[in-house]
């Protein structure tokens, strides 16, 4: 007993047993063609949903990238702005230092003016000081004089130094960060770079894609139009044979019992008869000597050449009918 392709299958196009049915299936002439034209579609479209999926992917990385590109050019305005911040301090600082030694240096002028004039006056020393006061008081008032103007002078001297002291250092520490900063926004700057030239790039892919899928969608639907075309020419070339008439042909026939669908998606019955298409075309009406009526609507993976599978409602039936050689009339 055969192997027929019955329950369930895959349904082509819903078929009935009437006498006027006529399936648009490919006959042995030109069904590899049709068989290749569906396979190149198949591939066609599996690709356009590889595409797809690289699409997606694509966008997601480009979204991604957009978004860290935004962040890092805030990230850069921001460097920016404390690189500038940085830059205005150590401008001020190096105006400060400068007024520094500018005071430093008129104080040691001014010590040094002063100490000409007391050099000159001849009262730099103490004792001079007392010898040739006129009272006491006036003796200690001139000390005093002496001890506070030196030590002022002192005291501003010491200022001024300890400031250009403070100031060189500030200079310094502000320079480097200056530098630092720089650096850093320099970096900033070429990630902001790298970033957009990543995205031109998944964008570029995306156009790439997009156009890959456009070209295969054409591709496809040129096919589909080629495959249309080919199952017309099949169903003209069937119906020219169906006007010709009735003809003969011997055949191994084999009963058959299973519940189900058959491959044209017509449930199984009396009179379904499983064939190879390329030998008898799906729709083909046929008389069967010892059985009866027939028609071509399912088919099985061992219904091969001149071979036809018989379907019995019941498995006693199908065994008393087995295999036999049987010359049939097709219509």
């Amino acid at each position: 007993m055969g192997e027929p392709g019955t329950a369930p299958r895959a349904g082509l196009a819903a078929v009935c047993v009437a006498v006027s049915a006529i399936l648009l299936l490919p006959v042995a002439s030109g069904a590899d063609s049709a068989s290749r034209l569906r396979e190149r579609t198949q591939s066609l479209r599996a690709q356009n949903g590889s595409l797809s999926t690289q699409a997606r992917a694509a966008w997601l990385s480009a979204a991604s990238l957009g978004t860290r590109l935004e962040q890092t050019r805030a990230a850069l305005v921001r460097l920016h702005a404390r690189t500038q911040a940085i830059a205005g301090q150590r401008a001020e600082a190096v105006d400060t230092l400068r007024l520094a030694r500018r005071t430093l240096a008129v104080s040691e002028q001014r010590l040094e003016e002063r100490l000409r004039v007391l050099y000159e006056q001849g009262d730099t020393d103490p004792m001079t000081v007392l010898v040739g006061a006129k009272s006491l008081d006036d003796a200690i008032s001139g000390l005093e004089n002496l001890h506070r103007v030196a030590g002022q002078d002192e005291s501003v001297i010491e200022q001024a130094r300890a400031a250009r002291a403070r100031l060189t250092l500030a200079t310094r520490r502000l320079a480097a960060e200056e530098a630092q900063a720089r650096e850093t926004e320099d970096a900033t700057a070429a990630s902001v770079a790298a970033l957009d030239a990543a995205r031109r790039e998944r964008a570029a892919m995306l156009a790439s894609l997009a156009a890959k899928r456009d070209s295969n969608s054409a591709t496809i639907a040129s096919l589909e139009s080629q495959l249309t075309a080919a199952q017309a020419e099949r169903t003209t070339t069937q119906l020219r044979g169906a006007v010709a008439g009735p003809h003969a042909m011997t055949v191994t026939a084999t009963g058959y019992s299973l519940t189900g669908r058959t491959a044209t998606g017509v449930a199984v019955g009396y009179g379904i008869v499983a064939v190879d298409p390329s030998v008898i075309p799906l729709g083909t009406r046929m008389t069967v000597p010892g059985y009866g009526e027939g028609f071509a609507a399912d088919t099985g993976g061992a219904v091969n050449g001149a071979r036809i599978d018989l379907w019995f409602p019941t498995h006693a039936e199908a065994l008393a009918w087995g295999t036999r050689i049987v010359t049939i009339t097709l219509h």
